[in-house]
């Protein structure tokens, strides 16, 4: 069976999760949390020299660290992955828009806000910062979801995966959804699809 070394409460380890859930493949959760420190750990490290999850360990004992490209991995000939060459395009240009313009703001400001190790880095230029930024990218994806329902297109993809991940829980980092509408109804439009699961969710 696949192992997944992730934390529960992290976004990027939730896009995995939640991917393997809608593909209904299973697999084991190790919680490796940097909060305490166990990403810094030699054994882990031996493991990912990056020191960072989510880690995804195959059956084989290969591994594929990055979040978005363990995303590309799993979502291989799935409906997850469009098989038109633009879609497809479309999906890729999304997730490195998530990786680059949305996570180091919307991510990182919650993590500011809400992480009490984070505390001391919350200065108030660098919350400004994050906001700004931040309300930017929402804007990017209002504007794109006021032309298709999904980020590929017509069909949920690794693009929506990605960007919903931290996107659904924007407000715990004072990010108003609702002034972007048509992102409001997207998160509504993902969750609605077949096998998702909260953040919370863990394999039995």
């Amino acid at each position: 069976m696949i192992v997944l070394y992730g934390m529960t409460d992290s976004g990027n380890c939730y896009k995995p999760r939640l991917l393997l859930a809608k593909l209904g493949i299973p697999f084991t959760h190790v919680e490796v949390s940097s909060h305490t420190g166990d990403t810094r750990k030699p054994e882990f490290v031996a493991k990912n020299p990056n020191a960072m999850v989510p880690l995804l360990e195959l059956d084989d004992g290969r591994r594929i660290a990055e979040s978005n490209a363990i995303l590309l991995y799993l979502a291989e000939q799935t409906r997850f992955l469009p098989t038109d060459r633009y879609q497809r395009g479309l999906a890729y240009q999304w997730l490195f828009f998530e990786q680059y313009s949305h996570e180091p703001y919307i991510a990182v400001r919650k993590a500011l806000l809400t992480f009490p190790e984070r505390a001391k880095d919350a200065t108030p230029e660098r919350l400004a910062q994050t906001l700004e930024r931040g309300n930017k990218a929402l804007g990017v994806m209002n504007r794109r979801l006021a032309e298709a329902p999904f980020f590929a297109g017509d069909a949920l993809s690794v693009a929506d995966i990605a960007l919903y991940a931290y996107t659904h829980d924007a407000e715990k980092g004072g990010f108003q959804i609702d002034a972007y509408p048509a992102v409001a109804t997207w998160l509504k439009r993902v969750e609605a699809d077949p096998g998702h699961v909260r953040i919370d969710w863990l394999p039995g």
